[in-house]
């Protein structure tokens, strides 16, 4: 059985690799990337690197070939960028005939209201098309993503949301990259729909986490979306990326990743990192409790 990850030297993609490696003979795994002299460690230990790149359909059809089980990992960019590049990804699936595919999709993509939710609805719709089974890993929200705002209140500034009451499934990606693993190497994943994530947390709580690891209190800013792009901006993030946020932010807030699920559990065998734990790995620092 042959497996194979796209985006593997990405951050997501590099930890499932490192996963399946202690799982499976690196003979029985192949990844897909667009630059394989990144790849080139991986190479060293055994796993067959393949170049395949999204915006050029024709490389997937080599980095495909003879693959049995395929977890593609959604890429980063805007709407229509990401579409047309998973789009491509399917395609090439269903021309090599893989034998299943695992997608990365996001939190009730179905349903979401999350404007990130679009790209992964779409890309859903198109693997049920093409008769393939399929996993799809809803991933509610990765730790990661709020590293920049933690290192932040490490440094002794307030936390910004306009998140208000709205709870997210924070996690870190580690834990998303076990259990990605564990559907692609296992069995009995066929046409299933995990919703991914960590215990249903507010900003506030969160944030109560972070001080009891900082060891002090961090304060939380609650603003609207208007007074929060305009901290952004002021605190240097780009344009293009302010919007972004924001959308993140009232997203949160009106509960569009608020789905309770013990999926991750299940498929880790274990319970997840607890976030104290988590934040003590991000942040480098020694829990002195």
């Amino acid at each position: 059985m042959k497996m194979l990850v796209t985006g593997a030297t990405g951050k997501l993609g590099s930890k499932v690799v490192e996963t399946l490696l202690k799982m499976v003979p690196a003979n029985q795994l192949a990844v897909s990337v667009r630059n394989p002299e990144k790849a080139a460690g991986l190479k060293a230990r055994g796993v067959d690197v393949r170049q395949g790149d999204f915006d050029q359909p024709e490389t997937l059809d080599s980095a495909f070939a003879d693959i049995d089980r395929l977890l593609i990992i959604s890429t980063d960019g805007d709407t229509e960028t990401r579409i047309r590049q998973h789009a491509h990804a399917v395609e090439a699936a269903k021309r090599a005939q893989v034998g299943f595919i695992a997608y990365t999709s996001a939190t009730n993509a179905r349903e979401s209201t999350l404007f990130l939710a679009e790209v992964h609805r779409v890309t859903e719709e198109a693997i049920i098309q093409t008769g393939i089974p399929y996993s799809f890993l809803r991933n509610n929200w990765y730790l990661e993503n709020e590293l920049g705002k933690i290192q932040g209140a490490a440094n002794g500034q307030a936390w910004v949301t306009s998140a208000g009451s709205g709870k997210a499934g924070w996690a870190l990606q580690q834990d998303y990259a076990e259990a990605a693993a564990a559907v692609l190497a296992g069995s009995g994943h066929e046409n299933t729909i995990y919703e991914l994530g960590g215990k249903l947390r507010t900003q506030e709580e969160l944030v109560s986490l972070i001080g009891s690891v900082l060891g002090r209190e961090v304060p939380v800013l609650q603003v609207d979306d208007a007074k929060f792009a305009e901290i952004m901006k002021e605190a240097g993030v780009p344009d293009f990326v302010v919007p972004i946020l924001t959308g993140i932010e009232k997203g949160i807030r009106e509960g569009a990743l608020e789905v309770e699920s013990s999926d991750m559990e299940k498929l880790l065998g274990r319970p997840l990192t607890p976030i104290k734990e988590a934040l003590i790995q991000l942040l480098n620092v020694s829990n002195q409790e």
